[in-house]
C-alpha cells in the first residue's frame, strides 16, 4: 500500500479514528489522542487530581485482571457507578470520586489509539487542556516536518462498529491544532488546517457541543454536567502523558 495517506512534510497531522491512528503514528514523533466525550476529558479530570491513569481497551473480565495487575481501581461503565463505587468513565463523577492513586480506564477508542503509537510519546488532548497541550508540544521540540505531531480525533461508533466522525473530538482537535499554531508551529497538512478551521470558526463553541449529537446521547441517559465540564475551553493546564502504561502529569 503506497502512503499516499501519511501526510508527509508537514509538521503537524489530523486523523480519524484506531485505524487512522495505526496507520499514521509510526511517522509521528508524538501521538495526541482527542476524545472530548469523555475519555481524554476524563483522563485530564483524573490526573490534575494526581491520579494515575491506565487506559485498556476492553471493558470485560480482562480489564478486571488487569487491574489486579497493576494495582488499581477498575472504571466502570456510567449506568454502572454507585455511592459506594463511583468512579467511571463520567469526568464529572471523577471530579466527586474520592481520590484513588491509580485508575485503570477502558476505553475502546481512545486507548486503542493510545496504543496505535507503540510506546512512543502520547498525550491526551481535549477541549479542556488544549492550550497546554499546544505550548507543550511546541516545548518539546514537536510539529515540525523532521518531528511532527498526530492530532487524531477518536470518534464514536456505529451499531455495525463502524467509525462515526464526532464534532466534539474534530473541536478538540482543531483546539489542540490552533494552540499549535498560535505557539508558532506553521506546516499544517490540508486535513490538520481544516480542523483547526473548524474549530476556529465556531461562534459558540459551549452551545454546539452541546447540541451535537453525541452529547445528546448523554443528556438523554442524565449526564449533562459531563457535557458543561467538556466544553470548558482551556480550563486546565494538566498535560496528561502516557508513560510506561499509564497518563500522569
Amino acid at each position: 500500500m503506497s502512503e499516499w495517506f501519511a501526510q508527509a512534510g508537514h509538521g503537524v497531522r489530523f486523523e480519524w479514528g484506531p485505524v487512522g491512528a495505526g496507520l499514521l503514528a509510526r511517522e509521528a514523533a508524538c501521538l495526541v489522542v482527542v476524545d472530548v466525550l469523555s475519555f481524554t476529558t476524563s483522563v485530564t479530570v483524573a490526573v490534575e487530581a494526581g491520579t494515575h491513569v491506565f487506559p485498556y481497551r476492553w471493558r470485560d473480565e480482562t480489564a478486571e485482571a488487569f487491574a489486579g495487575e497493576v494495582g488499581a481501581r477498575l472504571a466502570v461503565g456510567r449506568s454502572k457507578a454507585t455511592e459506594a463505587y463511583p468512579w467511571s468513565l463520567s469526568p464529572a463523577a471523577l471530579r466527586r470520586a474520592p481520590f484513588t492513586p491509580r485508575l485503570v480506564l477502558p476505553s475502546p477508542n481512545g486507548s486503542t489509539i493510545a496504543a496505535a503509537a507503540g510506546g512512543g510519546p502520547v498525550i491526551a488532548g481535549s477541549l479542556r487542556n488544549a492550550g497546554a497541550v499546544g505550548r507543550r508540544l511546541v516545548g518539546c521540540g514537536w510539529g515540525t516536518p523532521e518531528r511532527p505531531v498526530l492530532v487524531v480525533a477518536s470518534g464514536e461508533r456505529w451499531p455495525d462498529g463502524s467509525l462515526r466522525p464526532a464534532l466534539e473530538d474534530l473541536l478538540g482537535a482543531g483546539a489542540v491544532i490552533s494552540a499549535l499554531r498560535r505557539a508558532g508551529r506553521g506546516g499544517l497538512s490540508p486535513e490538520a488546517a481544516l480542523a483547526a478551521t473548524a474549530f476556529a470558526h465556531t461562534s459558540d463553541l459551549t452551545a454546539t457541543v452541546a447540541d451535537c449529537a453525541s452529547a445528546r446521547e448523554l443528556r438523554a441517559s442524565g449526564y449533562e454536567d459531563d457535557i458543561a465540564l467538556a466544553s470548558e475551553l482551556d480550563a486546565s493546564t494538566t498535560v496528561p502523558v502516557l508513560i510506561d502504561g499509564a497518563f500522569v502529569a
